[in-house]
């Protein structure tokens, strides 16, 4: 998960002029004004019900993307949005989509605010918060100047770009990774940075117009309406454009009057009838936000996937070993490299010495399978040379932490300049799935060769569940390079029976694992033995079952 990108700050709003252009009278009267403004805002404050106060309004709820910190903050907690448990199948395709529930109702009805209470309710990590105010559409220099002067109908359908909000709410369905704009209400427009989110196994999207085009009707699984008295609606939106928006009481309730209302009862109030259930009074129902809750859980249940390791295991006995494996030729040199790490009495400064040496090996014969192409360059001495050079974009690291990253330093030693992302996954010792639990990957990684690292690969379940974040986040198949200096024959054909585009490269292959899925003869817990940690009391070869 990447650090949120760093914003452009906020314009002043169009309606506002800065006040250094103002003479000294006009000044005192803007000040003056500002501080009327925010007494209105205060007075509205007590006209609001008792229920959510202490909330920061519009407070949106992040979810675990790779420009996001891995966390849900609610009203009352931070949860940590960790263990995603497998959302593909043993062929590497998506065997569930995640559920998705449309919030509507008028404007500041707390449609937000029911989203918030039903995500901390659920209490279940991988949730996205999807809000359609990041969906206006860009607007014409003519339309900005309507808007800077509350002359532009923002709750009409025709402001918002349904296409983009369709083929959104589309991939976080399919469990890919989207791209969704920023919309600054100040200056009316799309920021430059957009925000990356991912994981979905349940998707809210809130909005006033959640229902109204019937595409994305069809995508919603569950549709509630939030119900709110027009008066509180009212409060609530002067409160929110006054203090947040740069807005001034005037303009509001003139934008209420001419745009607002009227969309709510041609538009919004007519979609109530299409909604599954209707909450009144909003976030002060708890009632039916536990009965959503119930529902929501109980599908989830529904759609969990359960593995079968035994299964997996017993799957692709006896077949010949894929085409697409490549192991490093088992010179002299490379086979006593393998004793002396695989011998329990090796030191630890010998092991990490002689790990690293297979590391560049494999790497370096890695890149062979790169695309090149014939290029001609002139050399010192005025000749032409016919040689080669690399015919793709850029290269991109990823490892699977934390073993892998113990082969980011040999990757950067033959790369210049290589970009490195990296993934976590881990073992849920209950149900003995393997779990993703956080993700940083470089931006537009889709145009990369990625190099997949892990150090050792028994069962393939983490190295399928890592491929699988790669092809979501639009790295084609046969771009992925999946590199380990052991692998099982087990986890080579999981691998290659999911994702057969894969390029499967190590530096040896033994034929079996035990019945806790460790590598047989195996290398002991590459992590424990590099790191200089303690070993697992079962002396398995991996820091998890599923970490390789």
């Amino acid at each position: 998960m990447a650090a949120p990108p760093a914003h452009a700050d906020a314009a002043p709003s169009p309606t506002s002029p800065p006040a250094a252009r103002d003479p000294p009278g006009r000044q005192a009267e803007r000040s003056e004004t500002a501080c009327e403004d925010r007494s209105n805002a205060e007075s509205l404050d007590r006209l609001l019900p008792p229920v959510g106060a202490g909330r920061s309004p519009r407070k949106r709820t992040t979810s675990q993307c790779k420009s996001e910190p891995p966390l849900l903050r609610t009203s009352k907690r931070t949860i940590y949005t960790a263990g995603r448990p497998p959302w593909y199948n043993e062929h590497g395709t998506q065997s569930k989509e995640a559920f998705a529930i449309g919030l509507g109702g008028g404007s500041a009805s707390g449609k937000t605010t029911v989203a918030r209470m039903i995500i901390e309710a659920l209490d279940v990590p991988w949730v996205v918060l999807l809000s359609m105010d990041s969906f206006y559409k860009v607007l014409t220099e003519q339309q900005q100047e309507q808007a800077a002067h509350n002359n532009f109908n923002f709750d009409h359908p025709d402001a918002f770009d349904f296409d983009l909000i369709i083929s959104t709410l589309k991939k976080l369905k399919q469990g890919k990774s989207v791209k969704v704009p920023i919309y600054d209400f100040t200056t009316h427009s799309r920021k430059k940075d957009w925000k990356t989110l991912y994981g979905a196994n349940v998707i809210i999207f809130e909005g006033i117009m959640a229902f109204a085009d019937k595409t994305l009707l069809e995508l919603l699984d569950m549709k509630i309406f939030v119900d709110t008295d027009s008066d509180i609606r009212l409060v609530r939106r002067l409160r929110r454009d006054i203090s947040e928006r740069g807005r001034d009481i005037e303009g509001v309730i003139k934008q209420y009057n001419k745009f607002v209302k009227p969309a709510f009862d041609q538009y919004i109030q007519p979609t109530m009838r299409l909604a599954d259930i209707v909450v009144p009074r909003g976030s002060g129902n708890t009632v039916a936000i536990d009965l959503i809750v119930q529902h929501v859980h109980s599908q989830l249940e529904e759609r969990k996937l359960r593995w079968d390791m035994a299964a997996l295991a017993s799957a692709h006995q006896c077949h010949p070993l894929p085409r697409t494996l490549s192991v490093l030729k088992s010179t002299p040199q490379v086979r006593g490299m393998h004793t002396i790490i695989r011998d329990k009495e090796t030191s630890r400064d010998e092991f990490i010495f002689y790990s690293k040496r297979l590391m560049r090996l494999l790497i370096e014969h890695a890149l062979s399978f790169l695309p090149f192409q014939d290029c001609v360059v002139q050399t010192p001495q005025g000749q032409d040379y016919a040689g080669k050079c690399y015919a793709g974009k850029q290269i991109t690291g990823v490892s699977i932490l934390r073993a892998g990253e113990t082969m980011e330093p040999a990757l950067r030693a033959v790369c210049k300049d290589v970009r490195i992302g990296t993934i976590l996954i881990q073992t849920n010792q209950l149900t003995g799935e393997p779990e993703l639990h956080y993700l940083r990957l470089p931006k537009d990684i889709s145009d990369d060769h990625v190099i997949l690292m892990d150090c050792t690969v028994s069962t393939g379940a983490a190295a399928m569940m890592a491929v699988r974040v790669l092809l979501d986040h639009d790295v084609p198949e046969d771009k992925i390079f999946l590199l380990s200096l052991l692998m099982a024959e087990m986890g080579v054909h999981s691998v290659a029976y999911a994702f057969p585009r894969v390029r499967i490269i190590t530096t040896a292959v033994d034929k079996r694992v035990n019945d806790l899925f460790r590598i047989i003869p195996g290398i002991g817990n590459f992590g424990d033995r590099y790191f200089g940690t303690d070993a697992v009391p079962d002396g398995s070869d991996e820091e998890e079952p599923y970490t390789g």
